[in-house]
């Protein structure tokens, strides 16, 4: 049966056929439909974990008990997973263990673009890396074979192009393989150093063995216009699409073209491209990104070009490959000038604005996070000063007050999301209270993973299903470990907001603040009628602007409120000394 999926559905279902038996992972564009499709099948247990290392060790306790099973995340969260990723080029696996994970050329929705084929190099693991629906599906299904031929987890390498582009997709019915014995092997699963150092030499028969298997495996293609192509192109994922796309009528004698695609990324063979090499006038390797390739063949001593010809950074297109070549550009119509640029920001009645209101009123410093409440960078709030990575504000925090000492305590504060505090800020949470940091954290509740389109988290009180699971209780937590002062504050009240604010800055030790309410998209979230603005009040001072909200304008000098994204929450209202903005009396609309 053929259908039409996205990369990312597509490979979960190539894991649900596969037999795969658990799945976890965290959510992260352009990563999170993976985990939500396999979530529809019943055969397959599904959760979303605290984070990425947590996600791949679940998979590894799956592997070891016999079944198939995998993780899921974005590039940068195969950071967090490194530390078990490395170890498990080691150990090996049992049933068979796959590391799905999406890169992120562009930076569409990520802090930075790295390259995920270096954490296979490094950690001695093949890689798969598909370049369409078809080709995700089929991919992770011979990762699980794969792994276990070779005793090793695999990784699919998706990008955001292949994860969210749509084609047909020809679906098969799920294979039940059953779980493999677990045998108690000390010598294998244990990582002591006496052990470890007697799987080392295992790793490097594995690579080499892979090596070979790259040589003759059908992941890697050759498509040859005859015996001989005056241009020669090694590339894989997406690339090989803009090659073929540019290429593909390109067979005349003249101007005939052959292509080496690889969908075995790692290791990559040598004699086939020597062999490729020699077919060939000229040979290029298109890649985004680093030059994983084109190093692998310069190694080789072969004469290639690459990034003489692309860029190192930012995503590719079929205009990329035509300029590298010099070939014509096909028509295309300019957008009108007039268009106004849209920049994202946070929504209309998003709980965020009221605290980074208060928190730009006050000049206060902001070490901020991952999340949507990263807007509170944009204009006109301009709250946040610093991002890095999940978790990183409140250990940041830390080290910034601990070296500014009376310069800087008081007056900063790290921001954090309920999700991204579960994932990765709770430890540093725990070194705040353990060497007795005079530092206020801010945790941004809105009772969801926000970013990502509205996933479940630890602290929501549901699992990936909508079922009812077990709730982290953050005041709870929060004293647990050690924090005196847990205040909670509504952040559409922004008085109540100022004084827990002043008085937290104010404390001589640590100190939390939960701003805690609902994101305003949530489905059992209501929105109340809009506000209405009296113009003949309103003075046109323009301060109810200073809240960055996209639901108020002006007009003819004065204030106005779009009736389609005003939600009512009347944090404008308060801003208002002329009391202009209000909420509408009856038959107000």
């Amino acid at each position: 049966m053929k259908q039409l999926m996205l990369g990312n559905e597509a490979v979960a279902r190539g894991l649900y056929e596969a037999g795969c038996r658990l799945v976890s992972g965290y959510p992260g564009t352009p990563s999170t439909e993976i985990t939500e499709t396999v979530a529809n099948y019943p055969e397959v247990y599904c959760e979303w974990a605290p984070n990425e290392k947590v996600a791949l060790e679940a998979a590894f306790g799956a592997s070891l008990a016999g079944a198939r099973a995998a993780c899921t995340m974005k590039h940068v969260g195969l950071n967090v997973a490194a530390d078990p990723l490395f170890t498990l080029s080691y150990t090996g696996v049992n049933g068979g263990l796959v590391i799905c994970v999406a890169d992120d050329p562009g930076m569409h929705s990520s802090q930075n673009e790295q390259d995920s084929r270096h954490y296979a190099i490094a950690a001695k693991v093949p890689m798969l890396e598909p370049a369409d629906a078809a080709e995700s599906r089929d991919f992770a299904m011979r990762a699980f074979a794969l792994s276990e031929q070779f005793d090793t987890p695999v990784i699919l390498r998706m990008c955001t192009r292949i994860s969210h582009s749509q084609s047909l997709v020809e679906t098969g019915a799920r294979e039940e393989t059953p779980l493999r014995p677990y045998v108690k092997n000390p010598q294998k699963y244990i990582m002591a150093p006496a052990n470890a150092i007697r799987r080392h030499p295992v790793v490097e028969a594995r690579t080499r063995a892979l090596t070979a298997f790259a040589e003759t495996c059908d992941l890697n293609r050759l498509e040859m216009p005859g015996e001989r192509a005056k241009l020669g192109i090694i590339c894989s994922g997406t690339c090989y699409q803009y090659v073929r796309e540019v290429f593909g009528n390109s067979q005349s004698q003249e101007n005939s073209v052959g292509i080496l695609k690889l969908g075995l990324v790692n290791p990559l063979p040598e004699t086939l491209i020597r062999d490729f090499a020699a077919r060939v006038d000229r040979l290029v390797v298109i890649e985004e990104l680093d030059p994983v390739i084109e190093t692998h063949v310069r190694a080789m001593g072969l004469a290639v070009e690459g990034k003489n010809l692309f860029p190192l950074e930012g995503e590719f297109s079929q205009n990329t490959v035509r300029k590298a070549f010099g070939l014509p550009l096909p028509p295309s119509v300019a957008a009108e000038p007039s268009i106004p640029v849209r920049p994202p920001v946070m929504c209309a009645g998003c709980p965020h604005r009221g605290m980074f209101y208060v928190l730009s009123r006050h000049k206060v410093t902001v070490i901020g996070d991952i999340g949507c409440y990263t807007l509170g960078m944009a204009q006109p709030l301009q709250a946040v000063d610093s991002v890095l990575c999940m978790g990183a504000s409140v250990s940041g925090i830390h080290g910034f007050n601990k070296v500014g000492g009376k310069e800087t305590e008081g007056k900063t504060v790290a921001v954090i999301g309920d999700s991204t505090f579960m994932h990765s800020g709770m430890t540093g949470l725990v070194n705040i209270s353990y060497n007795a940091s005079n530092s206020t954290v801010i945790i941004l509740d809105n009772s969801i993973t926000g970013m990502t389109g509205h996933q479940q988290n630890p602290s929501t009180g549901y699992n990936i299903h909508g079922d009812p699971a077990t709730k982290v209780d953050l005041e709870v937590f929060c004293h647990a470990i050690g924090i005196q002062r847990v205040r909670v504050v509504d952040p559409y009240d922004l008085a109540a907001c100022e004084q827990v604010l002043s008085e937290e800055l104010a404390f001589e030790g640590p100190s939390v603040i939960i701003s805690r309410r609902p994101c305003v998209l949530l489905k059992y979230v209501k929105p109340k009628m809009p506000v209405v603005i009296d113009r003949e009040s309103c003075r046109g001072c323009k301060k109810c602007m200073k809240l960055g909200c996209p639901a108020i304008h002006m007009e003819g000098g004065r204030a106005a409120v779009d009736d389609t994204l005003c939600v009512g929450c009347g944090v404008c209202s308060q801003l208002c000394a002329f009391g202009a903005i209000r909420e509408p009396s009856g038959g107000e609309q």
